[in-house]
């Protein structure tokens, strides 16, 4: 069994990654800390950094408007104490057309139950 801290972080990354394919902009922000940072894969070649709930909540609702039919198939989640990794394929395209696919990799931070670093890198 593994220790309480790497069991709350592996929770919470599950909860973060169902209310992300869900787009519930609000409920991500309920799971992240109020001085929580991501790291984007955009712009090439390092992505933007983003620090605090206004940056990070602008980020999540232009990409559910941009992309809609957006989903993320969790491929492997490791956690251990307040670390883990989650590889992802991310899909998108409108219902019935070919979707456009990516592969990636989340590294996220869990403190008291709240995402406070989400860094995301991208195959390609």
């Amino acid at each position: 069994m593994a220790d309480p801290q790497t069991e709350v972080t592996r929770a919470t990354i599950l909860q973060f990654h169902d209310a992300f394919n869900s787009h519930d902009v609000d409920a991500i922000m309920a799971l992240m800390s109020g001085d929580c940072v991501f790291e984007n894969t955009y712009p090439p070649p390092d992505g933007a950094r983003l620090v605090g709930q206004a940056a990070v909540r602008q980020a999540w609702e232009s990409l559910f408007h941009d992309s809609p039919e957006s989903h993320f198939a969790v491929e492997e989640l490791f956690a251990c104490g307040e670390r883990g990794a989650l590889r992802w394929l991310y899909t998108w395209g409108p219902p019935g057309a070919p979707a456009g696919h990516v592969r990636g990799v989340d590294l996220f931070r869990v403190r008291d139950g709240k995402v406070a670093e989400k860094l995301s890198y991208v195959k390609g």
